[in-house]
């Protein structure tokens, strides 16, 4: 059974960083591309990220790029999101799938930028 567990999610202030985590199991974590997502309320979830299956390939959305960064531990079966410089407009739950995505999704982590 496919499963993520997120964390690290919290409150943070504008301009602050904050590094998630995304234990993943029940597939060949090594073999699968992995990709960051969020919601923020009221709002559909949108990609926020991909890492390739080895880790030397990233490609962020626009509005993060420059901001967050992706990376990932085979041997640990997890993917990791740094965020840095992190705008009101970044609350959202995070969540990560693989790729192609599974429809089990994690229960997500949520991060707060706020004053």
């Amino acid at each position: 059974q496919v499963q993520f567990v997120e964390s690290g999610g919290g409150l943070v202030q504008p301009g602050g960083s904050l590094g998630l985590s995304c234990a993943a199991s029940g597939f060949l974590f090594s073999r699968y591309p992995m990709s960051w997502y969020r919601q923020a309320p009221g709002k559909e979830r949108e990609l926020v990220g991909t890492i390739s299956f080895a880790g030397g390939n990233t490609n962020l959305v626009r509005s993060v790029n420059g901001r967050f960064t992706i990376s990932r531990d085979n041997a640990k079966n997890t993917v990791y999101l740094q965020m840095n410089s992190l705008k009101l407009e970044d609350s959202a739950v995070y969540y990560c799938n693989r790729v192609p995505g599974v429809a089990s999704w994690g229960q997500g982590t949520q991060v707060t930028v706020s004053s």
